[in-house]
């Protein structure tokens, strides 16, 4: 064979292969996470990408845990965010020693963290927020608390996620009681404005919790988690979602099912020795979320993200 058609052969191999990677299809079954080192230990994962070009990871845990990796793909152990404690939150905890669910993120100059106080079982609830300028251990001010839930109420005050664009910003929340939930919360601030609340999402006594809320091209996208998580192996999480025009909704799925109605379209559910993948959260075109191996422990998952023709997404 000439030089000369080597050269063409290498270079029509090459352009096959970037394009392949520019348009991913969707694969025949769910594709394991891929591959994470170091301390992976997680639950409830909640990703950010630093000023330096690295990521920080907020998860449930005792004050809340913190995770560190120049490259997503090696993690270390970061501390607890309050490594003091939150004798603000010890309200709502109950027995229960930890704090659920953070949301962290990048604003204005700085890290937001809401997260939520509760104990299982319980919808006596709280979501509190929580600011700091490098996102460090013990480098955490409390600003107050955001939302709670008494048990007289219909919903649950815990997940949050929050969402900004110029229309405002928005936490979502909620979990189990009468589902998914949104507030407006005052940017200067990052509180709560006004008393409205909205319902997004619900499945009747079924069980629903874990909102995330993006925007991809010109929808807006409600991830949830449905089913049971927390059971180790046994856990039956799976991560589904709908969309929208509006980022109040209201959403539906693939089929056209109203979110409000149990809708939601899946993502991606246990497989193999991958248990409960669910608490999912979105970092440009990463998922993230968490899994139950075999053995009960529970890892941080992390998978690429995509969208087919329809504007519907999946991971590969």
């Amino acid at each position: 064979m000439s030089l000369r058609r080597r050269i063409a052969l290498v270079a029509a191999a090459l352009t096959l292969s970037a394009c392949s990677a520019a348009t991913p299809t969707r694969p025949a079954v769910y594709p394991d996470p891929a591959l994470v080192l170091g301390d992976t230990n997680a639950h409830d994962p909640s990703m950010v990408k630093t000023a330096a070009g690295g990521y920080l990871l907020a998860f449930t845990g005792e004050n809340i845990q913190l995770k560190t990796s120049a490259d997503r793909e090696t993690w270390a152990g970061a501390g607890a965010a309050f490594p003091s404690g939150t004798p603000w939150a010890k309200p709502y905890l109950g027995d229960n020693k930890d704090l659920w669910a953070p949301d962290i993120s990048f604003h204005n100059g700085q890290y937001y963290l809401y997260y939520s106080a509760s104990s299982f079982g319980s919808n006596h609830s709280a979501i509190f927020l929580a600011t700091s300028p490098t996102g460090e251990s013990g480098s955490w001010t409390d600003r107050g608390l955001v939302v709670e839930s008494a048990t007289t109420d219909d919903f649950n005050a815990i997940d949050p996620n929050l969402y900004v664009d110029d229309g405002g910003w928005r936490l979502t929340f909620g979990s189990f009681w009468t589902g998914i939930k949104q507030i407006r919360l005052d940017p200067a601030t990052g509180l709560r404005q006004g008393d409205s609340i909205i319902g997004l999402a619900g499945r009747g006594d079924t069980a629903i919790e874990a909102p995330y809320l993006v925007k991809h091209g010109s929808y807006y996208y409600l991830w949830v988690s449905f089913d049971l998580c927390c059971k180790g192996a046994a856990s039956t999480y799976r991560t589904m979602v709908g969309r929208s025009d509006s980022p109040e909704g209201p959403f539906a799925d693939r089929a056209g099912t109203p979110m409000t109605a149990g809708g939601g379209t899946e993502i991606v559910s246990g497989h193999g020795s991958i248990h409960g993948p669910g608490h999912e959260a979105v970092l440009g075109d990463l998922l993230i979320y968490h899994y139950y191996a075999d053995g009960g422990s529970s890892y941080l998952g992390i998978n690429s993200l995509a969208y087919d023709d329809e504007g519907w997404p999946f991971i590969y």
